[in-house]
């Protein structure tokens, strides 16, 4: 005999909640059927030896204390373009011989791309060391330069990010914390060193940029007492920049800053209209200041104890690299990942080389492909869908982050703050890797940029930290 139970879950309608595979709801909805589907995987994607160290270290009370001091060292630091310096004088390492600094964690030649490569070579020629670039490569490949990353000197750089002792370097002193960090001028768009070229135009355009915008830049900067930098990343995220693959308001912003006192301190009328026509014409001129920032802004919170907060996210072309906060400087790499994006005419995937640049710091700061929420028209330039997916990838890095910094808000969200403070916990937890906006470079040297797109950083980087900061192991 059926009881009155049984009866009714015979007789009434059914409810279904899906868990998991979303084909079974598919079906079911197909059917007629009403259905609650919930997306869910097992926590690091199933895999037992991580599962098992986010048990010990998912609800640490230590590390979230420590996870909220080092979050709290970055959104409050404060950032000003205080000089622009030849490096040697920022990098007293530079004058030490023949050192290249370049982007991404630590790499040998024989291991390098082909856009580094090339770049490289046209750096050895741009300072002297070899009068053409067949000879600069038999000194590079012969150990005649030292190479080391921009990382290990407060300093970051886009794409192959060279930085040599005579190329000027902006230098944004966060004065929360009294600490320096440097980056190269941008160069401006079509073919460029940190893409890979190395022609005579290439060297010409570095020889002004020495010669004439950086001295200028450096009267102007210092005749103003510095610009700070955080309000303009805030009105600048409210014109549609995401500080990434997009800074046409923060450089109009930041040209607007500038001229008056580029024209206050400039004796040479030429050089002032190239230097400002130059600022005017460089769409990511802006993109140098904040990777500037975004390494003064993130190196107080290195050494937080028990801290699993990224401070540095790089590639080399090669390898992609991360810095956790309670590992202080050890790297953690992975190989590094190919872009997904568009591609300039006449080129295609094949001709790509994998992801490279040190600009991913400011995606370690919440903002490019975290902030593209922001900046909707970016995401048709880098092919990552239409402009309604830009939120949904930046409401999605929220499940890896630990705060909001409410100092830079995203009107398309109600104003709320962009995710800050990826969390390697997370990272392991969800298999969500960090989104980064990036250029893309041609895989042979000399060619130049190809397009534009998005990136993950791999899972594997963010296991090994996790894995350190259990004391298991990983690399460091």
């Amino acid at each position: 005999m059926v009881n009155p139970a049984e009866q009714r879950l015979l007789t009434s309608p059914l409810s279904v909640v899906n868990i998991g595979l979303s084909g079974f709801a598919i079906e079911l909805a197909q059917a007629g059927v009403p259905v609650t589907h919930v997306d869910w995987t097992p926590p690091a994607g199933g895999d037992t030896e991580i599962a098992a160290i986010l048990a010990r270290l998912g609800d640490n009370v230590a590390i979230d204390a420590a996870n909220r001091e080092a979050v709290q060292r970055i959104v409050s630091g404060e950032p000003v373009l205080v000089d622009v310096v030849p490096a040697v004088e920022a990098i007293p390492a530079l004058g030490e011989g023949r050192t290249i600094l370049h982007a991404g964690p630590p790499i040998e030649w024989e291991r390098m791309c082909g856009p580094l490569r090339g770049a490289i070579c046209g750096a050895i020629v741009f300072e002297g060391w070899a009068s053409d670039l067949a000879t600069a490569e038999k000194m590079a490949s012969g150990g005649c330069v030292q190479f080391h990353p921009n990382h290990h000197f407060d300093a970051v750089g886009p794409m192959t990010g060279l930085t040599t002792r005579s190329m000027p370097v902006m230098v944004v002193e966060n004065r929360k914390f009294g600490n320096r960090a440097f980056c190269a001028i941008n160069e401006g768009l079509g073919k460029v060193m940190r893409f890979g070229g190395n022609d005579a135009e290439v060297l010409k355009r570095l020889a002004w940029l020495r010669g004439v915008l950086g001295p200028a830049l450096a009267k102007a900067v210092r005749a103003r007492d510095g610009v700070p930098l955080k309000p303009l990343i805030a009105r600048g995220l409210s014109m549609g920049d995401e500080m990434h693959q997009r800074n046409v308001g923060c450089t109009g912003l930041f040209l607007r800053e500038i001229a008056p006192w580029l024209s206050r301190t400039s004796d040479d009328g030429v050089h002032l209209t190239e230097a400002l026509a130059f600022i005017a014409g460089n769409d990511q001129f802006f993109l140098n200041i904040a990777m500037a920032l975004g390494k003064a802004m993130t190196d107080p919170a290195r050494n937080v104890a028990r801290s699993s907060i990224v401070t540095a996210m790089c590639r080399n072309g090669t390898d992609f690299g991360i810095r956790v906060s309670g590992t202080g400087d050890a790297w953690f790499t992975a190989p590094v990942e190919m872009p997904v994006g568009l591609y300039f005419a006449g080129f295609s995937a094949a001709d790509a080389n994998p992801d490279i640049g040190d600009s991913a710091i400011v995606e370690t700061i919440g903002l490019g492909g975290f902030a593209m929420a922001a900046a909707p028209a970016v995401v048709g330039f880098v092919g990552a869908g239409s402009s309604a997916d830009a939120a949904v990838f930046t409401q999605t890095m929220r499940e890896i982050t630990t705060a909001q910094n409410l100092e830079w808000t995203i009107p398309a969200l109600d104003f709320s703050g962009v995710a800050t403070g990826i969390d390697v916990r997370l990272v392991a937890e969800t298999g969500i890797a960090p989104v980064i906006n990036t250029g893309i470079a041609h895989k042979q040297p000399g060619v130049g940029q190809v397009g534009a797109g998005v990136v993950r950083a791999p899972i594997a980087c963010f296991t090994q930290a996790l894995r350190a900061l259990d004391g298991t192991g990983g690399q460091g």
